[in-house]
């Protein structure tokens, strides 16, 4: 089949184990990000299987329609940026592996990466260093300090056993099933979201990016933020109502925040607003991207293109396509 890949930026995967498993396919990696419709579909033209690096590119009706020859997606997790309807529509297989109870370590890595680099505000001082000077501010430890988890699925409870670990008081903010999940597992559930916010020292979100859950970190929520505190974002930037984060950190409540998500992806832009201000820690959406996680998550997808190549398509997330799927 013809293979085709977007948004590989530093041009990983070829260099993965697992992409020996495409060998018996005809591969095209773009390292490039293309945001236009006319580019993308010139450059799928040929495509019979396309993966896709998560949300890097968003596949919508007005792309798919002008892709006569595309007859599988392949990627991994959540896929809110995939028309699944027009592909049903259309004939196209959407195989996407939901991996049930595995959670990202490396994002849940990153995430505690970001929490300890600002309550001790490591770039800042590493920058001071090499500029000669040393020393320049007093940062904070974790120990004994609230770590409020929002949102307790896969991602969140990793990273509340990393803040029991670290002797962190744990409270969590989630609906109500995760909550119960929270207490069973020992820890404290916030009696509201605006005590959530209140009692934090440290703020995490970890939940997923839908329409209920869109905006629901609102300006007020971040107003209530203690004047010392933090709030860590690796999960999605839509989770936070648009502009409040950029106006509470003006406002000094919270004290600082570490995010590695934005509304619009990639940011090429270094006049981005959050990347302008001193108390912001941001890194390129790094959370799921480390080597490690790559071979588990393109071991998966490459393999579904392989089943889909052998006639038994496998994680299909629209079924009811393969009674009217293009081809082979």
């Amino acid at each position: 089949m013809k293979v085709t890949i977007l948004d590989d930026y530093v041009d990983t995967l070829r260099t993965l184990d697992c992409f020996e498993r495409l060998a018996d396919h005809d591969v095209t990696v773009w390292t490039d990000h293309v945001a236009d419709t006319d580019g993308l579909a010139e450059r799928l033209a040929e495509t019979e299987a396309l993966v896709l690096i998560r949300e890097r590119t968003p596949i919508r009706t007005s792309l798919l329609e002008r892709l006569p020859r595309l007859r599988l997606i392949s990627q991994r997790s959540a896929f809110p940026h995939i028309d699944v309807e027009t592909c049903t529509r259309l004939g196209i297989v959407v195989s996407s592996d939901l991996h049930p109870g595995s959670p990202s370590y490396a994002t849940a890595e990153l995430t505690w990466a970001l929490v300890l680099a600002a309550m001790r505000d490591l770039p800042a001082q590493v920058d001071a260093l090499r500029a000669g000077r040393w020393q320049t501010s007093v940062g904070s430890s974790v120990h004994g300090k609230t770590l409020g988890v929002f949102g307790y699925g896969r991602i969140g409870r990793v990273v509340a056993s990393y803040g029991a670990t670290f002797a962190m008081r744990v409270l969590v903010w989630s609906r109500p099933e995760s909550r119960e999940r929270a207490r069973v597992d020992g820890y404290e559930v916030a009696s509201s979201q605006a005590d959530f916010f209140r009692a934090s020292d440290v703020a995490t979100l970890h939940l997923r990016l839908v329409d209920a859950t869109r905006g629901i970190v609102s300006a007020d929520d971040l107003g209530l933020m203690k004047p010392t505190a933090v709030l860590v974002n690796t999960s999605r930037a839509g989770l936070i109502e648009p502009d409040a984060l950029v106006g509470a950190l003006g406002a000094g409540r919270p004290r600082r925040a570490a995010v590695d998500v934005f509304d619009h992806e990639p940011v090429l832009d270094a006049n981005h607003p959050l990347l302008a201000l001193d108390n912001v820690i941001a890194t390129p959406h790094l959370g799921y991207v480390t080597r490690e996680e790559w071979e588990l998550q393109f071991a998966t997808v490459f393999d579904q293109i392989n089943d889909y190549a052998a006639g038994r398509p496998t994680n299909v997330v629209n079924p009811e396509v393969l009674t009217q799927a293009r081809p082979r």
